[in-house]
């Protein structure tokens, strides 16, 4: 007997039993961007390997370690994407898109990261992304935050904090860096291999360690927030007013740098302790100087994503899990002529109710076996169709999810019957 094939660790299978959760969170994350004005995008899962190592940095660890990479036979290096913003940022570019208008987009699909599996963290995985391109102000900040906490009283999430920072400009930041790893070289000794690395690379990658040791260490660095230009200064203080009037609650988390090198000033993320150590379902910023970058014209952006493994993790935890109740019927028939009536009843059913579930049940079995199946489906009602109701021209409507009586009466009849029980 051969060896049972299974899934590569790390990459999960959608079961059919959670399907309907995915698909409704889905729909009324996209149905709530949709309503603020953007659009949808879809970008190839394979990039060239270039387009990732120019937006994400070439030292960080999703380049280094992480990306799923290989080399064509002509030479060239491809890998599948391990987030959404630099496809996004090189579409824009490719199609020129920033120079027709504002573009408000938003994208959802599967990302690759080879890295080891846990809870909350897996090599595929699956995001929702906002993205603004051709708005410097922090009004454009600002919506992003608002949407997210729609989105969040939408669905009922509990236990979150937004966390804001600001990085500033790249000039800023250049003379941070410098600060940066002046502090440091101080307490090499305090800290660990990746530490070490990072001073020499991107020390600022340091202040994201999620390593305790180093905590104390972290928390006692000079904060770029003190050294913040004019203009850094304002697009925050602005920023905030912004949430202000709008009652979002937030906390300024001066260690706050994401760990993506694209960003400049706006940096946020939504986190929770109910998930242990992948605590981060959301999380942003701003890139200003990514399409320049890039070979674009200059262009300000700013953008978000949501991991949606983490997003139903935290709704199982806070114990949020539910779909809407759509109408469902069970069509249970017996006999071959009873077989093909049932198909035209539900053809006439889907078009008169379109939003109903309708299971017109396959296996040819018994009544009872039927009826086992329409309560194992949890169907609202079952629809029969027997030899009396056939020469009759009628169905009969069993409830079964109350102690309603059953009822025979004609299509037309039933029909009318259902829309008033949707």
């Amino acid at each position: 007997m051969s060896k049972k094939i299974q899934a590569i660790r790390g990459m999960n299978d959608l079961l059919p039993k959670n399907s309907a959760l995915w698909l409704s969170l889905e729909k009324t994350i996209f149905d709530l961007f949709i309503t603020y004005g953007y659009q949808n995008i879809r970008t190839p899962i394979v990039e060239k390997t270039d387009t990732f190592c120019r937006a994400i940095g070439g030292d960080t660890d999703i380049v280094e370690k992480e990306m799923y990479s290989w080399k064509e036979a002509s030479g060239e290096s491809l890998s599948l994407r391990p987030e959404g913003t630099a496809g996004c940022a090189r579409m824009m570019i490719e199609h020129n898109l920033p120079r027709e208008n504002i573009q408000k987009v938003f994208y959802q699909g599967a990302m690759f990261r080879h890295e080891r599996p846990q809870k909350g963290r897996y090599r595929q995985f699956h995001q929702v992304g906002l993205e603004i391109f051709g708005v410097f102000n922090a009004k454009a900040d600002a919506e992003l935050i608002m949407i997210i906490h729609a989105l969040w009283q939408i669905i009922g999430l509990k236990n979150i904090v937004l966390e804001v920072n600001t990085l500033g400009s790249n000039e800023v930041r250049s003379a941070y860096r410098k600060i940066l790893v002046a502090y440091f070289n101080q307490y090499r000794n305090q800290l660990n291999e990746d530490g070490l690395n990072q001073l020499k690379t991107n020390p600022f990658r340091i202040l994201d360690s999620k390593n305790k040791a180093m905590y104390s260490l972290i928390s006692n660095a000079p904060k770029l927030i003190d050294y913040l230009d004019k203009k850094s200064t304002q697009h925050f203080e602005q920023f905030k007013s912004y949430l202000d009037a709008l009652n979002i609650t937030y906390v300024i988390n001066t260690s706050l740098v994401r760990g993506l090198d694209y960003y400049n000033r706006t940096v946020f993320e939504w986190t929770t302790t109910d998930l242990g150590t992948q605590s981060t379902i959301c999380a942003g910023g701003r890139y200003d100087g990514l399409i320049e970058k890039m070979g674009g014209t200059p262009t300000p952006a700013v953008g978000l994503a949501i991991g949606l493994e983490r997003l139903v993790l935290l709704l199982e935890a806070q114990s949020l899990i539910s779909t809407k109740s759509t109408l469902s019927i069970y069509l249970i028939a017996f006999g071959k002529k009873e077989q093909i009536k049932s198909m035209q009843i539900a053809n006439v059913l889907h078009d008169e109710l379109p939003s109903l579930i309708l299971y017109n049940d396959l296996t040819l079995g018994s009544f009872k076996s039927q009826f086992k199946k329409a309560n194992k489906a949890k169907a609202h009602f079952a629809l029969i169709l027997g030899e009396q109701e056939l020469n009759n021209n009628q169905i009969s409507i069993k409830p079964l999810r109350n102690q309603g009586t059953q009822q025979t009466m004609n299509l037309e009849e039933a029909v009318k019957y259902f829309k008033e029980n949707q």
